[in-house]
């Protein structure tokens, strides 16, 4: 980051634990407001489970634990009295595979967060949310004149950015994304890219990638994970082309993973 980069996220001295099994060991990083951060590495090496951590929803699986710190614009999301609901809504999730509430239209999927965040809205404040949400995600042209459809009525690129319009609806600070793409086609992971580079200029995203190509192609700064343990962090032009952990240069050439 450069000097005059703003921090968003800290993560400071962080552990994590699936019962006895430690996923995370020792992670510190600083993630920069309004960019991409890709999160590379090959399977089971902790960027699902990090990524997790920065929401709090690593403690939603039972038996799992976290240690360390995790700073939101420099107040621990950790310290005792905070409520992690308020957390999530502040730093918002986009999973691997499409999750619209099947039983929901798509005009309900967008406005799900604005309704389960309490607070009596106008038929009209709903309707003009759900639009911008739809807008942002570059959805709703597509869907506008079928908004009472069920949301997994349409293509599985649209239900992708029918979940990422209802994490935005409630305004987030933050948006992850684990592995967003992975179950699309070529086509739909292309509109997913050009919406990400869309969204970074008003939201810090992060977003934990099997590809290295797209972590290339979406981000502005790269974390390269290793059993668990965060090897190397940086520009992402930097790393991809003089990385300085030998482990980060085997695993671009292809050496392993």
């Amino acid at each position: 980051m450069t000097s005059t980069t703003r921090t968003k996220l800290e993560v400071r001295q962080l552990d994590a634990w699936f019962g006895t099994t430690q996923a995370l060991h020792d992670i510190g990083l600083a993630i920069p407001e309004r960019a991409a951060t890709a999160i590379i590495g090959p399977s089971g090496c902790g960027k699902s489970t990090l990524i997790r951590c920065l929401n709090r929803m690593h403690e939603i699986v039972p038996g799992a634990r976290v240690s360390g710190q995790v700073l939101l614009d420099g107040e621990d999301i950790y310290r005792p009295g905070v409520d992690p609901v308020q957390v999530r809504a502040r730093v918002g999730m986009v999973f691997q595979r499409p999750n619209p509430f099947p039983t929901m239209s798509i005009y309900d999927n967008a406005a799900a967060g604005l309704l389960l965040s309490g607070g009596r809205r106008s038929r009209a404040d709903l309707d003009a949310a759900v639009e911008h949400s739809l807008r942002q995600a570059a959805l709703w042209d597509e869907v506008e004149d079928s908004l009472d459809a069920s949301g997994v009525s349409i293509s599985g690129g649209q239900q992708q950015r029918l979940c990422i319009a209802r994490a935005l609806a409630v305004e987030p600070e933050v948006i992850l994304m684990d592995e967003p793409c992975s179950a699309l086609d070529p086509i739909a992971t292309t509109k997913i890219e050009a919406l990400i580079h869309e969204l970074k200029a008003q939201y810090t995203i992060v977003i934990v990638t099997h590809s290295m190509q797209q972590a290339a192609r979406v981000s502005d700064y790269t974390v390269f994970m290793y059993l668990g343990k965060l090897i190397e962090f940086g520009s992402t032009e930097r790393l991809f082309t003089t990385p300085q952990k030998k482990e980060t240069e085997d695993y671009i050439t292809g050496r392993f993973g």
